[in-house]
């Protein structure tokens, strides 16, 4: 399939955030607005079949955390089974020997690390890096990071570098900058040289309302099933999509039961977490006899809620983050569902988000409620 920016290019307004105002929302990209898993799966896998034409022998894909975690993991996938996929984080865990730090300048939260702990055999094994991220507006991020790396792992300015996205809104004069670093660009969509800030600039928006924490209490029971690979340290991304399947499958065997036929059904991803919840809702697409599914995610970024026509994100709640009970998340574009699925890689068993999350579902009264957590853990209501 084809793709332009009017099927996949919706402007939004940051909240309260003065380095860039704007926000590129991509209604296919299962983030900010519901989508269906099929549709944003074949989204990403055009992408991959971009890059799998041009660059058929890469064999390490870094995906950028957190909106392009998920089209990172596909486009490894598109290349070869045997492909090592690792993506950046902001998270504090899982525990590494080596992590590469980095700063996404743009970004409301700047700070990123890469695993380094195989990072000179991930190198050995292929001839071609491929740098995934959701949109490449300077390159600026790439280059630096791009430079950082090669400081520490000089046989990286043996390989060919790309920089990979669905949205490409590099100048011509940032390109050969790029190409001045060693890389080239492949992308989806090529978007024009726009002033998206001038876009913005009168549209008046406001914060996600904070959510309330309901007093439930969840029933726990286990998936026979692994728990989630954490492509944060570097995965086979065969072996990963097969547990992803393994646990979305698990879930599918014990519990579908409990959705009724015919049920809107949401799947939900956390942050950095979005292949996972995408791999089930593809699965429950499959399986749910005459239902919907739709998935999206949780996310760092505040963008701001407007109910005006037209305008990508027209409500949303404020929540403790699944990861850290310190931080905020928020939640965009929230309907009415028959089931709720959340699915999430955080260590953490208890999580106020997840009651957070039940009270704005209302899945105290009329919504079915399933949060897997860790991969083989399932809460629900």
């Amino acid at each position: 399939m084809i793709y332009s920016c009017n099927d996949i290019l919706q402007i939004g307004k940051r909240y309260n955030n003065k380095k860039r105002t704007y926000v590129l929302v991509n209604p296919l990209q299962a983030k900010h607005v519901p989508v269906s898993p099929t549709g944003s799966m074949e989204m990403m896998k055009a992408l991959g079949a971009v890059i799998t034409d041009q660059y058929p022998t890469a064999r390490l894909v870094i995906g950028f955390a957190e909106t392009a975690t998920a089209i990172g993991a596909e486009i490894a996938r598109c290349l070869s089974d045997q492909c090592i996929y690792v993506q950046t984080t902001r998270e504090s865990f899982p525990k590494a020997r080596e992590w590469i730090d980095f700063l996404e300048e743009h970004s409301h939260a700047v700070e990123q690390k890469l695993c380094g702990d195989h990072f000179s055999e991930w190198l050995r094994s292929t001839d071609t890096v491929i740098f995934v991220d959701d949109e490449i507006t300077t390159g600026k991020t790439l280059i630096n990071m791009v430079s950082g790396l090669a400081e520490r792992y000089p046989q990286l300015k043996e390989k060919q570098l790309v920089a990979a996205s669905i949205f490409n809104r590099v100048s011509a004069e940032n390109e050969m900058k790029m190409r001045g670093a060693g890389m080239e660009c492949a992308y989806l969509v090529k978007l024009p040289q726009d002033d998206y800030a001038e876009l913005v600039k009168e549209i008046e928006v406001h914060e996600a309302d904070a959510a309330a924490e309901a007093e439930v209490c969840f029933q726990h029971g286990a998936l026979c099933c692994e728990t989630f690979q954490d492509p944060r340290c570097g995965v086979s991304i065969g072996t990963y999509r097969r547990n992803c399947e393994a646990i979305a499958d698990g879930f599918i065997k014990e519990m579908l039961a409990c959705v009724d036929t015919g049920s809107r059904v949401l799947v939900l991803g956390t942050e950095e977490c979005m292949y996972p919840a995408l791999v089930l809702g593809e699965r429950l697409e499959s399986n749910l006899n005459g239902g919907t599914v739709l998935c999206h995610a949780t996310t760092r970024s505040p963008i701001g809620i407007c109910s005006r026509k037209n305008y990508p994100i027209q409500n949303g709640i404020k929540l403790t983050s699944f990861y850290d009970q310190e931080r905020t998340t928020y939640l965009y574009n929230l309907d009415q569902y028959d089931t709720v699925i959340v699915v999430s890689d955080t260590p953490q068993e208890e999580a106020a988000a997840i009651r957070q999350l039940a009270a704005a579902m209302n899945a105290f009264e009329r919504t079915k409620f399933f949060y897997i957590q860790g991969g083989n853990n399932v809460w629900y209501l």
